[in-house]
């Protein structure tokens, strides 16, 4: 992974120190490379209830593991969650407490009351905050945005669907216990949204650990459908969305991009952030919003 690319500014800052929380299959393969590639952020550290897999992943990068949360946080100054929701809550909302900007993962919590703490604590302590949505980092994802932003549209369809809750390193218990409504859902909900218009209610119908669809209404008075699964085979992950109006429509599918290219530019946004204290919008309150919808496509 380059540090910079051509179409890059040298970055003019220190290193943000970001310590981070979890060892497992995410946490390898892209927060700990991310984080560690700078030159925007330097890693500093890693925690996990698991030692032997902390000091694992801490050896790779010739970095030390902290024998506690508390110790993660004196060797940072930004804190990146790779956990479950639950865990990722109760500790973000320490962090906060700390002073300690937050790297987040979606969902914000294990449920709307854990994901409003987290909210509370980020604003209650004026620290910076920005979600991991990957997608809203490529820029595919941005020039789909920046054109439908152009149009008005009176319905969409979308899916996100893959097989690796079927089996292998992230069907996790989390993932298993809760589906694809809580891991795939805040993607698409967000992207609907944020190219629609904004969401006001969604109802779900399904099994989130099988197939769940949604129906979302929107301000601006257009229908938006997406289909949700984690447990169907298929060659490759397939994310796409169809806006529809009186223009031709404009479609979103990530079946030929590169999610590589997503990772330099949420490193430079976060580091960002942290340095001039301006956070982007994909921030904790944005993150308690999509629980919300989460929430209330759950029937509660």
């Amino acid at each position: 992974m380059s540090h910079v690319t051509a179409h890059d500014p040298a970055w003019a800052h220190s290193p943000v120190r970001v310590g981070l929380v979890g060892a497992g299959p995410w946490a390898r393969a892209m927060h700990a490379r991310m984080l560690a590639a700078g030159p925007e952020t330097e890693l500093t550290t890693v925690w996990t209830r698991r030692p032997e897999a902390a000091a694992g992943l801490a050896a790779d990068y010739g970095i030390q593991a902290s024998a506690s949360f508390e110790e993660l946080l004196e060797r940072c100054e930004a804190v990146a969650f790779a956990v479950p929701p639950a865990v990722q809550a109760a500790l973000a909302v320490r962090a906060a407490a700390a002073g300690r900007a937050l790297l987040l993962e979606k969902p914000l919590g294990g449920d709307l009351k854990s994901a409003r703490a987290v909210a509370e604590a980020v604003a209650t302590h004026g620290v910076v905050s920005q979600l991991v949505l990957t997608k809203r980092y490529h820029p595919v994802t941005r020039a789909f945005l920046a054109e439908a932003a152009a149009h008005e549209f009176t319905g969409a369809r979308s899916c996100y669907l893959h097989g690796a809750f079927l089996g292998g390193e992230f069907a996790t218990t989390w993932r298993l216990e809760h589906g694809a409504l809580l891991d795939l859902g805040p993607h698409l909900l967000d992207l609907l949204d944020a190219a629609v218009a904004p969401i006001v209610s969604v109802r779900g119908t399904g099994d989130p650990r099988t197939w769940i669809e949604l129906t979302c209404e929107h301000e601006n008075g257009a229908v938006s459908q997406a289909s949700l699964s984690g447990s169907v085979r298929l060659p490759r992950a397939r994310t796409r969305i169809e806006l529809f109006g009186a223009d031709e429509e404009v479609v979103y599918d990530t079946a030929e991009i590169d999610h590589a290219e997503c990772w330099p530019i949420l490193r430079r946004e976060f580091a960002t952030a942290v340095r001039t204290g301006r956070g982007t919008g994909i921030d904790a309150g944005h993150g308690l919003r999509i629980q919300e919808l989460l929430d209330q496509a759950m029937g509660r």
